[in-house]
C-alpha cells in the first residue's frame, strides 16, 4: 500500500486545499451545504492530479532513474507494473472527472483544462523554462477558481495574485534544489533547468516573496476585510512574514527545499506557522 500511495503521491493532495480558500475568504466555510461542495470537489482534483502524476512519472521513467531521490519512485524502480499504473490512472480520472459533472458543469471544463493543461505540461512544457512554473502556479489558480464556483464566492484580485505569486515562489525553490544537483553533482534533473541559475532563482523568489508580502498588506488593509474584521486583519500579516522568512531559511541556509508538500508535513515551524495563520484568520474573520 505504501508504494501505491507514492505512485499516487497522497503527500501532494495537501495542494488542493487551495479549493477552500474562496470559501473561507469569502465568509462561507461554516455554511454545511458549501461544504457539501467543496469536499468532493477536492476528492476530484486529487484524483486528476494522482492521474496526472502517474503520467508524468511514465513520461519521466528514464529521467528518473538518473535522479538520485526520483530512482526511487513506484515506476522508476519497477515496484509498479506499467499495466497496473494505466489501470489506476484511468479509474482515477474517470472518478474525478464524473464526480465534477454531477457537482457543476463549470467545474467539470475547469478540470477539464487543469487536465489538459498538465499533460501538456508532462509531455513538453516542463521542458521550456519560466512556462514550467507559469504552468504550476496556473494550476493553483485553477483550484481557486474551482472552490470560488462551487461555493458561490466572486475571487478577489487580491487573492488570484497572491495565490499565483505564492505558487512561483515555491516553484523557484524547487528548482533551485534542481540548480544545485546540476552544479555539485552534475546531474541534469529536469531539461527546463537549464535556462536558470542560483542568481535568477534567488531574485525571483526575493521578488515574488516581496510582492506576495505587499498584496497581502494591501488585502488586509482593503474595505471587503476592514469592514468585516473591524480593522484588525492586519495582525495576521505577522505569520506571512515569518512563514516566508523560514522558507527562505529552508532554501538559501539548509538547500531543502525540492518539496513543499513535505516540508509543510515535516518542518515543525512551518507547520506552526500555517496553523496560527489559519486560527487567526479563523478568529478574525468569523469571531
Amino acid at each position: 500500500m505504501k508504494t501505491y500511495f507514492k505512485l499516487l503521491r497522497v503527500h501532494q493532495w495537501v495542494k488542493n486545499t487551495f479549493i477552500f480558500l474562496p470559501a473561507f475568504f469569502g465568509f462561507k466555510l461554516i455554511e454545511i451545504d458549501v461544504w457539501a461542495k467543496l469536499l468532493p470537489t477536492f476528492l476530484s482534483f486529487c484524483f486528476t492530479a494522482s492521474c496526472i502524476y502517474i503520467i508524468n512519472d511514465y513520461f519521466d521513467i528514464e529521467a528518473d532513474k538518473k535522479h538520485p531521490v526520483k530512482r526511487l519512485r513506484p515506476l522508476a524502480s519497477g515496484k509498479v507494473k506499467l499495466s497496473s499504473a494505466f489501470i489506476i490512472a484511468f479509474f482515477l480520472i474517470s472518478s474525478g472527472m464524473l464526480i465534477s459533472y454531477f457537482i457543476d458543469s463549470q467545474l467539470l471544463l475547469i478540470l477539464l483544462l487543469y487536465f489538459f493543461m498538465n499533460i501538456a505540461y508532462s509531455k513538453f512544457l516542463k521542458k521550456i523554462a519560466l512556462i514550467d512554473i507559469v504552468i504550476i502556479a496556473l494550476g493553483f489558480f485553477l483550484r481557486i477558481k474551482a472552490g470560488g464556483v462551487v461555493a458561490g464566492v466572486e475571487l478577489s484580485k487580491w487573492i488570484i495574485v497572491m495565490t499565483f505569486l505564492l505558487a512561483l515562489f515555491l516553484a523557484f525553490a524547487k528548482r533551485r534544489e534542481d540548480v544545485l544537483l546540476m552544479t555539485r553533482e552534475n546531474l541534469n534533473v529536469r531539461a527546463a533547468i537549464k535556462g536558470y541559475n542560483l542568481e535568477f532563482i534567488n531574485a525571483g523568489m526575493v521578488v515574488t516573496a516581496s510582492v506576495i508580502l505587499v498584496a497581502y498588506l494591501m488585502y488586509s488593509l482593503s474595505n471587503e476585510l476592514v469592514d468585516r474584521t473591524s480593522n484588525n486583519y492586519y495582525f495576521s500579516t505577522f505569520w506571512v512574514v515569518l512563514g516566508i522568512l523560514r522558507y527562505f531559511q529552508i532554501s538559501f541556509v539548509e538547500e531543502k527545499s525540492s518539496e513543499p508538500s513535505k516540508i509543510l508535513f515535516k518542518d515543525k515551524f512551518i507547520l506552526f506557522v500555517v496553523v496560527a495563520w489559519l486560527i487567526t484568520n479563523f478568529i478574525l474573520i468569523y469571531g
